[in-house]
């Protein structure tokens, strides 16, 4: 019998990822085109949006975070985008290091297509943004 691995446990509430996936929706549809932007780009862009009510209350979101919930945002983002695959969840936490000193919120906002990425993340659990809700 070939042992599986058991499936990894979020430490963030699915309702939480959700509330970031609905206002980093609402910031993606004004900053990302095709998804692809160098770090001149997003810097031009946050700098531009710094009046954006999205943007705000994204960053205030974020910066209510643990770092615990911060770390799988960022792991979710990580396994959304194909990077890694749900299997490497391990591996991917111990790749995460603090994410306070390394701008992780400021690493998140950058991220064009992070709705997708974070909805793509969850799906690999199984799960939605609007579980929860």
């Amino acid at each position: 019998m070939v042992e599986t691995k058991p499936r990894p446990t979020l430490r963030i509430a699915p309702d939480k990822v959700g509330y970031v996936v609905a206002l980093a929706r609402e910031f993606d549809v004004k900053t990302a085109d095709d998804g692809l932007m160098d770090q001149d780009e997003i810097a031009r862009v946050l700098e531009e949006s710094a009046d954006d009510p999205a943007l705000q209350e994204l960053q205030a979101f974020l910066a209510t975070l643990n770092d615990e919930e911060l770390a799988d945002l960022l792991a979710l983002t990580w396994l959304g985008r194909g990077e890694w695959s749900i299997e490497d969840w391990d591996e991917i936490e111990s790749e995460i290091k603090d994410v306070r000193e390394q701008q992780t919120i400021e690493y998140l906002i950058g991220t064009p297509l992070l709705s997708d990425f974070l909805e793509e993340g969850l799906a690999q659990f199984g799960l939605t943004s609007d579980q929860g809700r």
